[in-house]
């Protein structure tokens, strides 16, 4: 059986749970729809310094604070993997390996993946000195030496900015030379606390019981094995957007992204996209409320404009 509602909020991270937040508040029914526990990505984070109002909050405290508010209205959250979204027009009909749903508008919320490097270690300190995000973990290596894995833009902009924090900072890259913009690479050279390490493929992440120590690394030229102390590791060797059931709607770009204007509006007419999974630079728990109160706004308005159409028309006779 379909269920129905006014809105599907296809993920439950902070946007999608601010997207609800919103749109229930105006009084539509809303679904929220994960493959996951809400929360998103905020469940792996132990801590959470950077987002207003809080000096410091766990990042699963934090999301239980935002499913609370989120569900305060009437919003539903519901399991199940999204495979599907087809545009019927004035309806949207998601599908689900657990269920069908129908309803006015869609938020897509389904944020994005830091892509991994599959070697020993990257898992198992997870949260515990391996980060994919230098704004989010930077401050907690504070004066002590920490490596980037990449040499991309990415690698190299979190690699400046780590360097304003830690007291040393490695990059670590496979080619002999960076990918990344001439100009973030000569910033990077000029920066006395930062070294190079080229032609090295990493092998391990090292650590002890409790965190991480180093990286284990093989120089591709000689072939001869390091090891570079560490505290801490951040990788950068790429990001992919969650976006694979919404091929057939034809509001990505060439790499998968979601393309929105500034309201959160897609190409689809009823279909809206926010927090990581859009075209954007800054990737934070703050940008992706900010996403999500507009898009709940803009699908409130949306639909009135739809209830409004409706009443106008004239029956065919």
């Amino acid at each position: 059986m379909t269920k129905q509602a006014d809105v599907v909020v296809i993920g439950a991270g902070p946007g999608g749970l601010t997207a609800a937040l919103y749109a229930s508040r105006s009084n539509l029914s809303v679904i929220i729809v994960d493959r996951g526990i809400y929360g998103g990505q905020m469940n792996n984070t132990a801590e959470i310094e950077n987002y207003p109002g809080f000096s410091s909050v766990l990042g699963p405290d934090l999301a239980q604070k935002m499913y609370d508010g989120a569900t305060r209205f009437g919003a539903e959250y519901v399991y199940g993997n999204v495979t599907d979204v087809e545009d019927q027009g004035e309806f949207k009909l998601v599908h689900t390996d657990d269920g069908d749903y129908q309803a006015k508008a869609v938020v897509i919320a389904t944020g994005a993946d830091h892509r991994k490097l599959g070697v020993p270690g990257e898992q198992d300190y997870s949260g515990r000195g391996v980060s994919y995000c230098a704004v989010c973990d930077g401050a907690f290596f504070k004066n002590r030496e920490v490596a980037v894995i990449g040499g991309g833009d990415s690698a190299v902009e979190e690699g400046l900015y780590l360097a304003q924090l830690a007291s040393k900072v490695t990059i670590i890259h496979r080619r002999d030379q960076l990918r990344a913009q001439k100009i973030i690479q000569q910033r990077a050279f000029d920066n006395p606390k930062i070294d190079f390490v080229w032609n090295a493929n990493t092998e391990e992440i090292l650590g002890d019981e409790q965190k991480v120590t180093g990286v284990r690394y093989t120089d591709k030229v000689t072939g001869v094995e390091h090891t570079l102390p560490a505290s801490g590791t951040f990788i950068y060797v790429g990001i992919d957007a969650l976006t694979d059931a919404f091929k057939n709607l034809n509001i990505l770009d060439e790499k998968g992204w979601v393309v929105t204007d500034d309201h959160m509006q897609t190409a689809t007419p009823g279909v809206f996209a926010i927090g990581d999974v859009r075209q954007k630079d800054l990737r934070q728990i703050t940008t992706a409320v900010g996403d999500g109160g507009m898009a709940g706004q803009q699908v409130f308005n949306y639909i009135q404009e739809l209830d409004d159409k409706a009443k106008h028309e004239v029956p065919a006779k």
